[in-house]
This record gives C-alpha cells, structure tokens and sequence, in this order.
C-alpha cells in the first residue's frame, strides 16, 4: 500500500530554520520538490498507473514462463540447422556445440550424419542415442561417448585415439579401419562388431562384450590394456596381430589384400 506523505512546511516556518548561506539553493529546491511530490501523491491516476506496472511485470513473468517450450524447440532448431549447414565445411562448424546441447536437452541423435573428415575433436556426447549414425573418417580424438548407445553406426576409418567409450553399445558397428590407440573401451558391447584392421594398441578392454565380435581380422592388438580372459588368444586366432611398427603392420594388411578372394 502506498503510504501518504506528510504535508510539507509553509515557506514562513521552512525560512525560519537555519542553514548555512551556500545551502540556501538546494534547500529551496528540496522544499518545492516536496511539495510537488506531496501534490502528486493525491492523485488516484498515479497510484492506478503504479498498479498497472507492477501489474505488466507479473504478466511478463507469466508470458517468459509460458513461452519456455517455444524457446527450447527454437533452440534446437537452430541447432539442426547448424549441423546441416555444416556439411562440407571445414573445421566442426559449430556442430560440436551444437550437437553437444541437442544431447544435453535429452534430444535423440539416431541417424545424425558427419561428413567425410568431419572434425569433432573432442565432443562430448554421454548417454547419447546415436544409433544407425554415420561418421565415417571422422576426427574423433580425446571425445567422450560413454554410455552412449551406438548400434550398426558407420565409424569405418573414425579416429577415436584417446577416445572415452566406456560402457558404450557398439552393437553391430563398423570400427574397421579405425585408430581406437589408447581409447577407453571398458564395458563396451561389441557384439557383432566389425574391427577388422582396427588399431587397439594400449586401448583399455577391461570387460568388454567382446564373444561375438564380428570380425577383428588383422586388427593389432600390442599393448591392449585389462583385456578379457581369453580374447588375446581368440583375437590371434581370428587374424589379429600384435606387431609395434607401423610399417610391418602396414605391409601385413598390403599383403592380405593381394592375397584376399576379394581382390582376385
């Protein structure tokens, strides 16, 4: 409630109080700004005006409030557009971001598509769905895709050296041909999954779902941390090899090709 100003003293009782001369202006001033504003509060218009602010400010409030799903549908909007637009251009285009808030926002990213060479240093996408997702050659280095659900996702030739993708579903996905050196891959599923040619060197295979694999042919497993009892046996019978030079192994994946059905 508004409470009503006393009425200021006449001019005679106001003169009568002392001041010092320098001060006479500015008390002269203060007295008929206080008569003003005395007058002023009377008036029933202003105190309706005062209610109508407060009034529009609660309304604005309710509005912001209202409006909040439109916002967010904006956003994400927006950020489609970005990963869209991006395809074809260099460097991540803003898609990191991008992508990064859609998953932050609980937005599926089942079938998201980068382009060849797309560089997404970094991206952090836990408990992403990315299933059916296309991300082929794609930089992937020092990215996070824990608990993230993968299954049947083209990451043939992905760099994910450094890579976290502990508890990830790798189910049915194509890791041929990727860098997965130094990669956390603890309690991954890679049931059905195509490693073949895959580098794993110092990856972490510390409970991986890993009796099932697809393929691991020529995969070079030297240096694999935490691996599972018997998969270092399982994956040297299946084709993997354990060779540290890059020129050997590159020579033994040469060598298969020539010598391969396919290539006859």
């Amino acid at each position: 409630m508004r409470e009503q100003r006393p009425k200021p003293k006449p001019w005679r009782e106001h003169c009568q109080e002392k001041s010092p001369r320098w001060a006479y202006p500015f008390r002269t001033s203060n007295w008929l700004l206080e008569w003003v504003a005395w007058c002023l509060g009377g008036w029933v218009l202003l105190e309706v005006l005062e209610y109508c602010s407060t009034f529009s400010v609660l309304v604005a409030v309710i509005l912001y409030f209202s409006e909040s799903g439109a916002r967010v549908q904006q956003r994400h909007y927006q950020a489609w557009q970005v990963i869209n637009t991006a395809q074809g251009k260099g460097g991540n285009g803003g898609r990191i971001d991008a992508m990064q808030e859609l998953n932050q926002d609980g937005v599926s990213l089942v079938g998201i598509e980068a382009d060849d060479d797309a560089f997404l240093f970094g991206i952090r996408l836990q408990g992403a769905h990315l299933d059916r997702c296309d991300m082929d050659s794609s930089d992937l280095r020092e990215s996070v895709f824990d608990r993230a659900s993968m299954t049947f996702c083209n990451l043939n030739s992905a760099n994910f050296r450094g890579a976290s993708l502990a508890n990830a579903d790798l189910t049915d996905a194509d890791l041929s041909d990727s860098d997965l050196m130094g990669a956390n891959l603890s309690h991954a599923n890679l049931t059905r999954a195509d490693l073949s040619r895959a580098d794993l060197r110092r990856a972490d295979l510390d409970a991986i779902v890993w009796r099932n694999i697809r393929s691991i042919r020529l995969a070079n497993i030297k240096g694999i941390k935490n691996p599972p009892a018997g998969f270092v046996d399982w994956a040297i019978g299946a084709g993997a090899v354990n060779m540290a030079s890059d020129d050997e192994w590159n020579a033994a994946i040469e060598k298969d090709k020539t010598t391969s059905p396919a290539s006859q």
